[in-house]
């Protein structure tokens, strides 16, 4: 701010000067005192002048609706709504979501630093305020392929960035509390800028979580239950609420928040796709949910505002004062949290659920064309089993978590013969950066799956492709066709691509329009329900692409093959 525009702020302020804009009769919710106050809102600039009675150069009637700082999710995951940065911007910023805290985890781990540039210059396209963390864990753990390997010395220049607002989810706790070299390199690479370390812990208690916790990583998303998120505020941490598409934690723990905990506590997505926005909404469903199970409306907006801002050190938003920057969104009420206009930086930006400005987006070029495939064919699938006695990934209801179990399995010259009646189909995860040429195969329970196959280049973390199917055969078809799309979901039956979405982007993110992606997402859940017989408590896309994610117990697939999450080791697929 230069001297000119500070004079001009406090002028207006004052009421010596009108203001560029006065939104008129509001009720103003004070994060600060609780208070409902009734006034106006004077905006000098992008900054909000004051609260009062105010004249300005524009002037807009509230009509008396509830005027709340604008939203922030905390901690999302752009590349999980399989959208670009500008259409997530054109999705949420209508529901009042002003700023999100971006973890660019995915495509960097697939494209690297690159992906991380492509991310930051496809953000500058939207009102939104996208900030970023820089990736912690790229890969998420030793023992698979990614994309690119991100160390300490690569994060030394990006970490400079002022976008950048520190280290995103540290998911190597175990290398946390055992120091390992590199993690404690990674962790004062952080601090040496003053940046924020943000924190993925799910399970960890006792003298683990302190010693995680003394490496002040600030928060965690991945609370399962109230113990575990009032032992994480004991020591200090943030606890985000999470409520995305594939997990639903905050109905869990929003009875642990009090009166003395409730500025500790804030809210997430961390995955949020577009048809759960088109239906659903974002950090106002989230607001929703806070008053239903009886969280007092003002402690949940400030949970959504000035609770994000001051974790996140973003000290310019998250209140309706003097200095903030006029991030302001109009409520019909504080019960069902109808969002009637968004002001972003002082600018009418959505209004009844429409983006008013234009739309630029960022070449893809720099991400795009990210299947490498190597002497692939179904041979890479055969497992040349000597036992018939398995271990297998089997899905827990309602999350990612998984169970490690045994089964007895038919076998034909040492090869699995799907059963449908048994409910096991093969798993494997193809390496599709670098051309190693790896397949690693394993057994999915629970799936559902009764015919075809069905395949991903959407395989957390490292985003390997991962393809389940009831035949060596048709699991072939679906990889070789998801090449051909440059990435995307592939569904296949009888040796036929019966419905897929590709998506260009890193192999994770569409090209196209939120609707267009929401549509598609519905095809491809209603053909593998209908054409392939996956049951309607499985969703078919999100819960296959987590069954790669290696720090998330309790026993996933990678490309090097079975990993036991509890002892951070490989194990066979035979059980014998």
């Amino acid at each position: 701010m230069d001297k000119a525009t500070l004079k001009k702020l406090i002028q207006t302020a004052h009421g010596d000067i009108e203001a560029d804009l006065v939104i008129r009769n509001c009720k103003v919710v004070n994060v600060f005192t609780g208070e409902i106050i009734e006034g106006d809102i004077a905006v000098s600039g992008e900054e909000i002048a004051g609260v009062g009675s105010y004249h300005g150069k524009v002037e807009i009637d509230a009509g008396g609706r509830y005027a709340a700082p604008g939203f922030i999710d905390s901690h999302i995951h752009i590349e999980s709504s399989y959208v670009s940065p500008e259409e997530l911007g054109r999705l949420l910023l209508p529901h009042g979501g002003t700023t999100i805290i971006a973890d660019p985890h995915e495509i960097v781990n697939v494209c690297g630093i690159t992906g991380l540039t492509y991310m930051m210059k496809a953000a500058e396209n939207t009102k939104m305020d996208i900030k970023f963390m820089l990736p912690s864990c790229v890969p998420s753990a030793p023992f698979e392929h990614a994309g690119a390997v991100i160390d300490a010395e690569k994060m030394k220049k990006p970490m400079k960035e002022e976008n950048i607002l520190g280290l995103g989810e540290f998911m190597n706790y175990p290398g946390v509390i055992h120091t390992d070299d590199d993690v404690l390199e990674k962790l004062l690479t952080a601090k040496a800028e003053g940046k924020l370390i943000d924190g993925h812990s799910p399970g960890l208690t006792g003298y683990d979580l302190t010693a995680y916790a003394a490496a002040r990583i600030q928060g965690d998303h991945e609370c399962a239950d109230i113990p575990a998120m009032q032992e994480r505020l004991r020591l200090g941490m943030y606890v985000l609420l999470r409520q995305g598409s594939a997990c639903h934690d905050l109905l869990n723990l929003v009875g642990g928040v009090t009166s003395e905990n409730s500025r500790r506590c804030l809210l997430c997505s961390d995955d949020r796709q577009p048809k759960t926005i088109l239906t659903e909404g974002h950090i106002d469903r989230h607001l929703q949910m806070c008053v239903e199970s009886g969280i007092d409306p003002v402690t949940a907006i400030r949970m959504a505002t000035l609770n994000a801002a001051e974790c996140f050190r973003l000290y310019d938003r998250g209140a309706i004062a003097p200095g903030y920057l006029a991030n302001i969104v109009l409520l019909d009420d504080l019960k069902d949290f109808h969002v009637n206009r968004v002001f972003m930086h002082g600018e009418l930006t959505a209004e009844e659920g429409t983006y008013l400005p234009e739309i630029h987006k960022q070449d893809i070029a720099a991400v795009k064309n990210s299947v490498h495939l190597k002497d692939f064919s179904k041979e890479k699938f055969r497992m040349h089993l000597k036992s018939s006695h398995v271990h297998v990934i089997t899905i827990m209801p309602g999350g990612v978590v998984t169970k490690k179990e045994t089964a007895d399995i038919e076998l034909r010259d040492g090869e699995f013969v799907f059963d449908p009646k048994q409910d096991i189909v093969k798993v494997a995860v193809v390496e599709r950066h670098h051309m190693t040429g790896n397949v690693a195969c394993g057994f999915l329970k629970g799936y559902g799956l009764k015919e075809g196959a069905v395949a991903l280049t959407v395989a957390h973390d490292s985003h390997n492709i991962i393809v389940v199917g009831t035949s060596d055969e048709e699991m072939e078809t679906a990889v070789n066709l998801l090449k051909e799309q440059n990435g995307g979901i592939v569904l296949v039956k009888n040796g036929q691509r019966i419905e897929s979405m590709p998506m260009p982007i890193a192999g994770l993110m569409s090209d196209r329009s939120g609707e267009w992606v929401s549509e598609r997402l519905t095809a491809i859940h209603e053909s593998a329900r209908t054409e392939l017989g996956i049951g309607g408590d499985v969703e078919p896309v999100m819960t296959l692409c987590f069954m790669s994610l290696p720090v998330i117990p309790e026993i996933k697939l990678t490309d090097t093959g079975l990993f036991d999450v509890p002892s951070f080791s490989f194990i066979s697929v035979e059980a014998d």
